[in-house]
């Protein structure tokens, strides 16, 4: 069951990020910013930087995300990953409408993986310890 479960919401992470690409080349064709420029309209910007982002968001949560689950626990894993695909969403959405009001988005995403990534690290440490005996 752990590999199924960690896999889902991997893949829905990695299909939410695909929207955010998807939404980038709208604003491309949209703000008539040809490729390859990555700058020039601000509303354009703002789709692109949302995409970055999740980029190197992704990045740490992915492996935060198998670590937490196969250390800590799966369960928890799971839901602090639904919680991160949550406020990927809400960082998107309001990050084009204002890059201000960003920061419940940036909350909602970004403790779950500091959560993961260090439950893992914890979780891989001792597991090292306790069974070098």
């Amino acid at each position: 069951m752990e590999q199924q479960l960690l896999t889902i919401v991997t893949m829905l992470a990695l299909i939410e990020f695909i929207w955010l690409g998807v939404r980038v080349g709208g604003a491309r064709a949209k703000y008539s910013v040809p490729a390859p420029a990555t700058t020039g309209d601000e509303m354009f910007e703002r789709h692109y930087r949302v995409h970055y982002n999740t980029l190197e968001q992704l990045i740490v949560f992915v492996p935060a995300l198998w670590a937490f689950g196969h250390y800590v626990h799966l369960y928890t894993a799971a839901a602090l990953g639904g919680i991160y695909l949550a406020g990927r969403v809400v960082y998107a959405l309001s990050y084009v409408k204002d890059p201000k009001g960003r920061g419940l988005g940036f909350l909602l995403s970004a403790l779950p993986v500091y959560i993961m990534l260090l439950g893992g690290l914890a979780g891989a440490a001792w597991d090292l310890v306790t069974t070098q005996g």
